[in-house]
């Protein structure tokens, strides 16, 4: 195990915008937590937390590499409709000690995976704000068994109109 420093630094600092990661055409990361890793002359990496994945497209395979600075990293195969990409994300389950934050987070390699960073407020306006009108609604969805969580809405139409339309 080495230690990052002045001849080999590693940074890790929380990303200041939203990530995503789409493959074959289809968002499967999503994230306002990911964080961002700098190692020393290498692009920066975007690790995304394992919640934030949809994980339904993946299979662990058997390949495994050990980087002295980050621990042994482990990886996942991606397989989306007719498309596969072998060994296209990875995860240090078990990071060592210097870079423990990105402990079970998921990267993705940028030649097989698109990762792009996106405006929050643009794709969410409501995300920074005030969250009790998403979680009203929430309540308003089925809770599993075919009932509503919440009772219905009072209507806002008497009926439909004149040609069928609702007024």
């Amino acid at each position: 195990m080495k230690t990052p420093g002045p001849d080999h630094p590693i940074t890790i600092r929380p990303a200041e915008k939203r990530w995503r990661a789409r493959f074959a055409g289809h968002v499967i990361a999503d994230s306002a937590d990911a964080l961002v890793l700098k190692e020393a002359t290498y692009p920066e990496v975007i690790y995304f937390p394992r919640d934030d994945v949809s994980m339904d497209y993946m299979a662990r395979t058997a390949h495994a590499t050990t980087c002295p600075y980050k621990g042994e990293a482990a990886y996942y195969t991606l397989k989306m409709h007719s498309e596969i990409a072998e060994s296209a994300v990875w995860t240090y389950e078990q990071a060592y000690p210097a870079v423990q934050a990105i402990e079970g987070r998921l990267a993705f390699y940028p030649d097989k995976v698109e990762v792009y960073e996106v405006d929050d407020a643009a794709v969410n306006p409501d995300h920074a704000g005030d969250r009790s009108r998403v979680d009203e609604i929430v309540q308003h969805t089925d809770a599993g068994d075919g009932h509503a969580q919440r009772g219905s809405w009072e209507s806002n139409v008497d009926g439909p109109g004149p040609e069928g339309g609702v007024r």
